[in-house]
């Protein structure tokens, strides 16, 4: 095994809490500029709030995509270390950063091109969607500069860099935090861009991230160099990356996917079931942090372990990050059930909205640890080259379970029925996910 492989030695509590805690603060970071943004747009008027939780699941999914390919990167590193060949984890690395601009470039020009049939399709109407085309016509065209990130965390995570993969995200977020009072709302005699002004404050936060990335980067041992981009061997390194970033980006982009379908059936309840529900989706997204930290740290470890022909201690790491979901997930929904009423406030003072806000935390929330174990699962199996089992469970935990019982309870539950829904998939789909990787970890 490589020098590089430090995960491979020493112990896995400790390797899980000093890979985890550091992405912890990186998550929260980047889940911060979700609540940002939904503080001051809900400044501008219900309709904005209204416009931006409409946008909320797309740009999930687009993120979800990048962190496909963050993980395959993280994926191809982490193993070729483990197995002691630096060139390889170096070559292909490099070759996932360019992979990772060109991506981006082809899905941000398809969004553009797409924007009002794809919105118009989640039910946006005619006050809101207006108010969609002018955020997201900036965000889609700066899209690749958000995959350069993923690029860069991808090699930083698969050598074990979580430290500075988190001064990556939280570069990013302290200038969204300094910039969204600015362009939003305005301050210090600027009047401010409205709506718009988010998209602005997201693409510059993304563009001085980069330059520290890079700059990080270049401190390891696998640092940026387009001549390693040019050697790389095209179709071996192809197919090992796409093999895990593209059922890993679908996989990611499932559950996003169904949460815009669940947008547009809670549209049809009015404007302000979409507002409360949006707002508190951005809670729950800010409330899961550490189970997101903990499914990107559990792969660059499982995956340099397994390189090394190690599997007990994949198994051991697996083990201890599965017991941590249940718990967490339990406490943190224990706590955002009893304050619902209190946090609701902080976002609108409207009733309506303030009812379905706490409805939707009464009742979904309860599905965090079950969640939390499908995303670590999910990050183990992409670590061992097992994506398409990751991508087979996603799929089943939103159109076999999500989507049919918020389809067949909606008529006579109205809104609960979703938030039921998302529940059940929840729960089922952890419990799913537990078996499988138990099952797959086990063959070797």
């Amino acid at each position: 095994m490589s020098q590089n492989a430090k995960l491979t030695r020493g112990s896995i509590r400790g390797h899980l809490v000093t890979q985890t805690a550091p992405m912890i603060i990186g998550v929260f970071a980047i889940m911060s500029i979700g609540l940002v943004d939904a503080y001051f747009i809900g400044q501008l008027g219900s309709a904005e709030l209204a416009a931006i939780s409409i946008v909320f699941p797309i740009s999930v999914a687009l993120a979800s995509l990048g962190v496909g390919v963050m993980v395959g990167i993280n994926s191809v590193v982490s193993r070729a270390l483990g197995a002691g060949d630096d060139e390889r984890a170096a070559s292909r690395g490099n070759f996932g950063v360019a992979f990772a601009v060109l991506l981006g470039i082809i899905i941000g020009l398809l969004l553009y091109a797409m924007l009002d049939p794809l919105f118009s399709l989640m039910q946006a109407d005619d006050e809101t969607l207006p108010l969609i085309r002018t955020y997201m016509q900036p965000f889609a065209l700066g899209f690749p500069l958000q995959m350069v990130i993923m690029g860069i965390n991808g090699n930083l995570r698969g050598q074990g860099e979580a430290r500075k993969t988190s001064y990556v995200s939280i570069c990013y977020a302290a200038a969204n935090w300094v910039l969204d009072p600015i362009l939003i709302t305005g301050a210090l005699g600027f009047s401010g861009f409205g709506i718009v002004g988010a998209a602005y404050a997201t693409l510059a936060g993304w563009s001085i991230a980069i330059v520290f990335g890079f700059y990080l980067l270049s401190k390891t041992a696998i640092p940026f160099s387009p001549a390693k981009v040019l050697k790389a061997d095209f179709g071996p390194s192809v197919k090992a990356l796409t093999s895990v970033a593209g059922p890993a980006a679908f996989s990611n982009a499932i559950n996003p996917i169904g949460l815009s379908v669940l947008t547009a059936l809670v549209a049809t309840q009015g404007q302000d079931a979409v507002a409360g529900f949006g707002a508190a989706g951005r809670v729950q997204s800010f409330a899961v942090v550490p189970l997101l930290a903990l499914s990107g740290a559990i792969g660059s470890i499982v995956g340099q372990n397994w390189g090394a022909n190690m599997p007990d201690r994949s198994r051991e790491a697996m083990h201890w990050a599965g017991g941590f979901s249940v718990i967490y997930g339990l406490v943190i929904a224990a706590a955002l059930v009893a304050a619902s009423g209190t946090i609701a406030g902080l976002f609108s003072d409207d009733p309506a909205v303030v009812s379905e806000f706490t409805a939707y935390l009464r009742i979904a929330a309860w599905g965090y640890a079950g969640y939390g174990l499908l995303i670590v699962s999910n990050g183990a199996l992409n670590a061992v080259d097992k994506a398409g089992w990751a991508l087979g469970q996603s799929f089943f935990r939103v159109f076999m379970v999500m989507l049919p019982v918020a389809w067949l309870l909606r008529p006579s539950w109205g809104s609960d029925a979703i938030y039921t829904a998302e529940l059940a998939a929840n729960i089922v789909g952890g419990i799913v996910a537990i078996l499988i990787v138990r099952r797959v970890l086990h063959r070797k």
